[in-house]
């Protein structure tokens, strides 16, 4: 697909990958409504449903149509499974899932003429994080969600992918500065040698949106992160 002329709907467009997405697609030509909390183009929660459906239908009657759509709205927790609260839990499903559940249904329903869908899932989806399972958990279930709905839209001609960052320095990664040697643990394990930027995913995101033949496909956009294993025999020659 060529993005040039065609609308755009970035949710959490406000700031990191959102933002950077957000920023490439305009410089690709496409015409871009950013979906956020605050300043954006249309403020909306995408937990909430009439929300939601509202800011779908507004982006739409404005544009004159929606082409393609990246579900990038999320949030981040950290709480061990025997102290988390079942709100906690909730909050991060809420956004994570239901809205992105919300977004894809309400995008898919407004692109008449076919589309393209890309959500941000995350490693951590297919990886074991100590004090992260609603995180996980949500971005496990969003990468189930995209390939069953590239089955279910695929007829209607709507590719549904998804892109899976790793460490990313982005506002929802910055706590993590606080956990020592974090980000030089990230560093030694990733073998291309360093944390990644919203601008490398953003390219990815925009890349996938270009490729008229994949659908239902879960790219991972870490560096190679999730590549490192803790087993690894090679590690006790080195």
């Amino acid at each position: 697909m060529d993005v040039s002329g065609r609308v755009a709907l970035v949710t959490g467009g406000a700031s990191g990958i959102g933002a950077a997405v957000a920023a490439l697609l305009k410089e690709a030509g496409a015409r871009v409504a950013v979906l956020d909390l605050h300043d954006a183009d249309v403020v909306c929660d995408v937990g909430d449903e009439g929300q939601m459906v509202a800011a779908v239908q507004q982006v739409t009657e404005s544009f004159g149509g929606l082409d393609v759509a990246v579900l990038n709205a999320g949030v981040g927790g950290f709480s061990p499974i025997l102290d988390m609260a079942t709100e906690e839990w909730d909050r991060i499903h809420r956004v994570n899932l239901r809205g992105a559940f919300i977004g894809l249904r309400e995008c898919a329903k407004a692109m008449e003429s076919g589309g393209a869908i890309v959500a941000i899932t995350s490693v951590s989806g297919f990886l074991s994080e100590r004090g992260m399972a609603h995180y996980s958990t949500s971005k496990a279930a969003l990468a189930q969600l995209v390939r069953t709905s590239a089955r279910e839209l695929g007829p209607l001609g709507i590719r549904v992918n998804a892109v899976a960052p790793g460490t990313t320095d982005t506002p929802l990664f910055a706590p993590t500065r606080q956990l020592p040697g974090y980000w030089e643990r990230a560093v030694r394990r990733t073998p291309l040698g360093r944390i990644g930027t919203a601008d490398d995913i953003a390219q990815v995101v925009v890349a996938l949106l270009g490729l008229e033949w994949v659908t239902g496909q879960v790219l991972a956009a870490d560096g190679g992160l999730s590549l490192y294993s803790p087993i690894d025999p090679m590690e006790s020659l080195e």
